[in-house]
């Protein structure tokens, strides 16, 4: 059975923009009384989190015209960054926890790789 890429991308989107409008509503007021750099840590994350989430639904929508590796490539960095950049960064802020914190740099990286692979596959599209 083949995967459905286009649908996977467009549901993880959809999810993670919910997700974002929530985490964002929820911690408008909770976050008042922490210390400035946990509320800067957590606007960060929501700010790429919401970035990546249409990102995520651009990549379903072009994976559903033309379906490529670099395209299906494209939309699972995405996601890795969304986990390893906004979710190491939201615990930073909500929890405190910083053990994972090396694990930034790696979701920073997998955006941009997630970007250059789109326009990669978005290049060599030949349709």
């Amino acid at each position: 059975m083949k995967l459905d890429h286009a649908r996977i991308f467009l549901v993880l989107g959809a999810v993670s923009a919910l997700t974002s409008v929530v985490l964002g509503a929820v911690t408008a007021h909770a976050l008042s009384g922490t210390p400035v750099g946990a509320q800067s840590w957590f606007q960060t994350a929501l700010q790429y989190h919401q970035f990546h989430a249409l990102g995520l639904l651009a990549v379903g929508l072009i994976a559903a015209r033309s379906i490529s590796g670099w395209i299906v490539a494209s939309g699972w960095l995405m996601a890795v960054g969304i986990v390893l950049f906004s979710g190491n960064l939201y615990l930073r802020s909500l929890a405190d926890f910083h053990v994972l914190h090396a694990a930034t740099p790696f979701g920073g990286g997998a955006f941009m790789l997630a970007w250059l692979a789109l326009a990669i596959g978005v290049a060599r599209d030949h349709r």
